[in-house]
C-alpha cells in the first residue's frame, strides 16, 4: 500500500506533453491520488450524491442544451482540434449531463462519487486504480501504436488510438482515449480498489479556484471511506 511519500512521488512523475498545451494553452489537469480507501458497492451516501447531481443537471439543462454549457462547448472545440467528432465521441462531462435527467449509472462507490462530483462542478473527471498503473500518468498526442484495453460487443479487445489523438497513458499503454472520453479496462475502479488516481480536466471557462473547489469536494467525500485515507494532489498547467 503506498504511503504519503509514494503518492507525492507518483504525482511528481506525471506530465502533460507540450504538444497538448499547443492545442489548448488554457488546459489544466488537477491530479488527486488517494490511498487507504475502502471502495465497495454503492451505498446510501453515494446514491444521495448522485441524486443531487441529477437534480443539478436537470436545472442546468432546463436553461440550455448540453452543448451550449460553457465547459462542454470548450471541450467540443478541444476535441475538434485533434480531429475527433464531438457529437459522436462526447467528452465525459457531456455524456454524464445527457444521461443525468433519466438517471446516472450506479456502478460502485468510487465511480458513483466521482461521476456525481463531475456533474455537480461541470468538470470532466476520471478515476482509475492507482495500483494498476505501470509508471506515472502522461497526457500525450498518440503515435497510433499504443495499446488500449477495452470491450467491444462484450468481448475484450485491444484497440489503438488515432495518430495525433490526445490520450492519457502509462508505460503499458493508453489509460484513457480522446482526453476524457473512454477509460481502459486495465485501470478501472472496482469494489476492491484501495488506492485511486482521479484526474480533473479544465479549460478556460473553469477558473483555478473552481477546479480546486471540485477537487476539495471530491477529497472530502473520499476522506470518509476509511480511517487512514491519505491524499496528495498536483496541478499541471502550461505555465508550471
Amino acid at each position: 500500500m503506498p504511503d504519503q511519500r509514494t503518492l507525492d512521488e507518483f504525482l511528481a512523475g506525471a506530465r502533460v506533453d507540450p504538444a497538448v498545451f499547443a492545442l489548448r494553452p488554457d488546459y489544466r489537469a488537477l491530479l488527486l491520488a488517494v490511498d487507504g480507501i475502502a471502495a465497495g458497492p454503492g451505498d446510501q451516501a453515494s446514491d444521495a450524491l448522485l441524486g443531487a447531481a441529477e437534480a443539478a443537471a436537470r436545472e442546468a439543462l432546463g436553461e440550455r442544451p448540453a452543448e451550449q454549457i460553457a465547459h462542454v462547448a470548450a471541450w467540443r472545440e478541444a476535441y475538434r482540434a485533434f480531429g475527433a467528432k464531438p457529437s459522436r465521441t462526447r467528452n465525459s462531462l457531456e455524456a454524464l449531463l445527457r444521461r443525468a435527467p433519466a438517471g446516472l449509472p450506479r456502478v460502485n462507490r468510487l465511480t458513483d462519487i466521482y461521476n456525481a462530483i463531475s456533474v455537480l462542478h461541470q468538470i470532466p473527471l476520471g478515476g482509475e486504480d492507482l495500483t494498476r498503473y505501470a509508471g506515472p500518468p502522461r497526457l500525450i498526442r498518440a503515435a497510433g501504436s499504443e495499446p488500449f484495453d477495452t470491450i467491444a460487443e462484450g468481448v475484450p479487445v485491444t484497440e489503438h488510438p488515432d495518430r495525433g489523438e490526445v490520450v492519457w497513458c502509462d508505460d503499458a499503454g493508453v489509460t484513457c482515449r480522446r482526453w476524457n472520453w473512454r477509460q481502459a479496462r486495465r485501470t478501472q475502479l472496482t469494489e476492491q480498489t484501495t488506492a485511486a488516481l482521479f484526474i480533473l480536466d479544465a479549460l478556460g471557462p473553469v477558473t483555478d479556484q473552481q477546479l480546486a473547489a471540485a477537487a476539495d469536494d471530491l477529497a472530502g467525500h473520499l476522506s470518509g471511506l476509511g480511517p487512514g485515507v491519505r491524499a496528495a494532489r498536483r496541478l499541471i498547467a502550461g505555465d508550471n
